[in-house]
């Protein structure tokens, strides 16, 4: 069940009604909230809610036994064990198959060839962000930044339906205290909320979805077929395609929890307007941003020890958050590219003065050449599509209105944030009923945009 789709729009209305009567009676409101969580999951496999409801258990069990015990090194290896087992859930679904493939072509290569143990094993949606958040509750329970929560409290936390497929990656601590207190209709901010899932449909429906389906896709489906001037055009729609779609799916997610009465940490900042490649990781995904920081970057030294150590962490941080996003060599190249940006960047920090609009045009260009290796199903694809780059030709692609939406989607975060900020909130004042039809026109008209085929899954769906 995606956001942008008919089963949401008779699921959601239905849920958040009786959310809402059922708000001022937290014992009846919570097992409603876990139960439609779940249906919704389950619209997905309802084989992986058996699995969902296995993390819920474990990782209650090892936050509990945490808590209850004093010794230091013992609360280490029970934090341990239970992040093992997260790492080994999502290892085994998601890399198993990827590390079976490279061991067994390593060794037919070295004339050592035997069959491996190969298993089918379906990867359930958003398995790395859940297991991303019942990881940081243990770690936050084992650093008593946070009291250990009821069974029921943390499966709700886990399994909260508006970021249980593609985040944002809520920290356990940012959602669990929201539950301590009884749910209040009043205090809904619904006017942010309507301005979040209006923006958020505009962005994956009438944006992200029109470019893939005119350039995007056709381009590195068969880049042979195109010259230079359409696979460059390709570049630049992905990197508006990935953050209209990302950001529309995390903005609804927002939009729709602040409805249900919670509020969650923001995620997207205008990335293309970064400078370095650390603002980029500061205003892109920041919950995983600051997910790899507390929870890989800081535990592995961090900024601490000479300037070899810092760059080590920074590529084993950067190459591992690319293996985060799938079992490819180009997630993990698309990794090591941001890992050299940021130890290249901190090592002429001091050394180098270059104007803003230069150092902005440098870093622009290599996150966009990082997104050919992210995109491209294979390195032979993004080979291919890269070799395209310097071959004349026509520019079959450039239609008006597909680069208007390129430069529009890329030149809009460029300009001043205040005058945008104070629309915004000029805009939630409106009265409910103006929202009410401001959405209703903004659904229609994305709507009227949605081809035969319904909407395409967010990209993010399939980490």
């Amino acid at each position: 069940m995606v956001f942008p789709s008919f089963e949401f729009a008779f699921f959601f209305p239905v849920v958040l009604a009786l959310s809402w009567a059922l708000m001022p009676h937290p014992r009846v409101w919570k097992p409603f909230v876990l139960a439609a969580s779940y249906l919704f999951y389950a619209a997905a496999s309802p084989r992986c809610c058996i699995l969902l409801a296995g993390l819920t258990l474990a990782n209650q069990a090892g936050a509990a036994l945490v808590h209850r015990t004093s010794d230091e090194r013992r609360r280490n290896w029970i934090v341990g064990a239970t992040v093992a087992l997260d790492l080994g859930v999502l290892g085994l679904f998601k890399y198993y198959g990827f590390f079976v493939d490279e061991i067994g072509a390593f060794l037919d290569k070295l004339g050592l060839g035997m069959p491996l143990p190969l298993l089918t094993l379906a990867l359930p949606i958003g398995l790395s962000f859940i297991a991303f958040q019942a990881i940081s509750y243990v770690v936050d329970v084992k650093r008593r930044l946070l009291p250990p929560a009821s069974l029921l409290d943390f499966g709700l936390y886990l399994s909260f339906f508006p970021h249980v497929v593609a985040g944002p990656i809520v920290r356990a601590r940012e959602f669990i205290p929201q539950l301590s207190k009884p749910r209040d209709p009043r205090d809904v901010a619904v006017g942010a909320a309507v301005v979040l899932i209006a923006l958020g449909l505009v962005k994956k429906v009438a944006l992200a979805d029109y470019l893939a389906r005119e350039v995007v896709d056709p381009v590195f489906g068969v880049p042979e077929a195109y010259s230079a001037p359409d696979v460059a055009l390709a570049a630049y729609a992905y990197a508006a395609q990935i953050y209209c779609d990302f950001s529309g799916y995390t903005d609804i997610a927002i939009g729709v929890a602040l409805l249900m009465g919670f509020v969650f940490p923001q995620n997207f900042n205008s990335p293309y307007r970064a400078t370095s490649f650390r603002e980029f990781w500061r205003r892109w995904h920041m919950t995983l941003s600051r997910f790899l920081r507390d929870f890989l970057y800081i535990p592995l030294g961090g900024n601490r020890g000479g300037k070899w150590k810092i760059a080590r962490n920074l590529m084993i941080t950067m190459v591992l958050g690319g293996l985060w996003h799938g079992a490819a060599w180009g997630f993990v190249l698309w990794g090591t590219l941001h890992g050299l940006g940021l130890v290249v960047e901190r090592f002429l920090r001091d050394r180098i003065d270059a104007p803003a609009w230069l150092r902005w045009a440098i870093v622009f260009n290599l996150v966009v050449f990082g997104w050919i290796l992210f995109r491209a199903e294979s390195l032979d694809v993004a080979g291919t599509f890269i070799s395209r780059l310097v071959v004349p030709g026509e520019a079959t692609l450039w239609a008006p209105v597909t680069v208007a939406v390129v430069g529009g989607v890329i030149g809009f975060q460029l300009l001043p944030p205040d005058p945008l900020e104070r629309l915004r909130l000029r805009v939630t004042q409106l009265p409910d009923y103006a929202l009410g039809f401001g959405l209703a026109a903004v659904v229609a008209m994305v709507g009227a945009t949605v081809p035969s085929q319904g909407v395409p899954p967010f990209i993010y769906f399939q980490f």
